[in-house]
């Protein structure tokens, strides 16, 4: 049984509530209940430790049109926390590779490739090029693909304790057995929970 040493690893990072859910049923877009626990230090420091190895982000439309129409505005903001900012220019300075297929080839963000093809081929594809971590950030449709067609190697959450009572799981059932190891866990202010967990290879479940 091993993890993945060396080489590329695709890194997903995404919050859940207690339920396993990652928006609310009624209101997807709105994310007020992540915000008590996302401003923690566990959470900010937990954020750190994925992008500093990584040199690739890889996106959803949606999540890219709002990660990067909120995160270059707290680059130079009055009183910002240097963790968020040191994030923010990590985004807007590193690779991107936003999936779509409703925008065009010219990307409206630097640094950013626009492509349309199925999410495990675009991985892969990464995956064979040189470089550190591709991190996927927060992008629920992307996760679910990419854990649909067993490529995760490091699966980041960030738990926080509430029951949103419904709305989207990220873990659906059909999803192929697979067997992880925890590789670093930390809780914080608000109950909140950061973990990581790595894909173990060759094992009972292969």
């Amino acid at each position: 049984m091993t993890t993945q040493t060396t080489g590329r690893r695709i890194v997903t990072n995404i919050a859940l509530s207690l339920d396993g859910r990652y928006a609310r049923p009624e209101v997807p877009e709105d994310m007020s209940w992540v915000m008590p626990y996302a401003l923690t230090d566990v959470a900010r420091d937990h954020l750190t430790s994925l992008w500093e190895p990584a040199t690739t982000a890889l996106l959803g439309r949606v999540n890219a049109e709002g990660f990067l129409g909120f995160w270059p505005t707290v680059i130079g903001a009055e009183g910002v926390d240097p963790r968020d900012e040191g994030f923010a220019k990590w985004l807007v300075g590193t690779d991107k590779v936003v999936l779509s297929s409703t925008l065009g080839e010219a990307a409206p963000w630097e640094r950013t490739t626009i492509v349309n093809k199925p999410t495990a081929e675009v991985a892969a594809d990464l995956k064979a090029t040189e470089g550190g971590d591709i991190l996927v950030l927060a992008s629920a449709g992307v996760i679910k693909a990419l854990l649909a067609a067993d490529a995760v190697d490091r699966l980041a959450l960030t738990v926080f304790p509430v029951f949103l009572g419904g709305g989207p799981r990220l873990f659906e059932d059909g999803l192929p057995p697979a067997e992880w190891t925890l590789t670093a866990q930390s809780a914080g202010e608000h109950g909140t929970l950061c973990l990581v967990y790595d894909r173990v290879r060759g094992g009972l479940t292969g």
